[in-house]
């Protein structure tokens, strides 16, 4: 259980830090206004999530065992939804042309 636990801790930091990658090459294209507003606000959330998401191992008010997987599946699930809001943006700007 240990390993599984471990396993989607690692894999839930790698989609996050690849999810604050696109945000970060999708900034540029933004043009100023409120989408840059926006853009900037769920930019500074990813870097938010990645701080949580890396400190996730210091909490320590549930059992160990209980407290780690459903903090992994959480991590996980908010590391792909964050991808899918990165991605529906990305076409968006892409229709645009931008």
């Amino acid at each position: 259980m240990q390993l599984l636990i471990k396993s989607i801790w690692l894999l839930s930091i790698f989609v996050i830090f690849y999810a604050f990658f696109r945000a970060f090459v999708l900034r540029k294209k933004i043009p100023g206004g409120i989408a840059s507003q926006a853009w900037k606000f769920l930019y500074y959330l990813i870097g938010l999530l990645v701080i949580g998401y890396m400190t996730m191992p210091l909490f320590s008010r549930l059992p160990e065992e209980s407290r780690e997987f459903i903090f992994v599946v959480v991590s996980l699930a908010a590391g792909i939804f964050i991808v899918k809001v990165i991605n529906l943006f990305y076409k968006i700007i892409k229709e645009a042309g931008l």
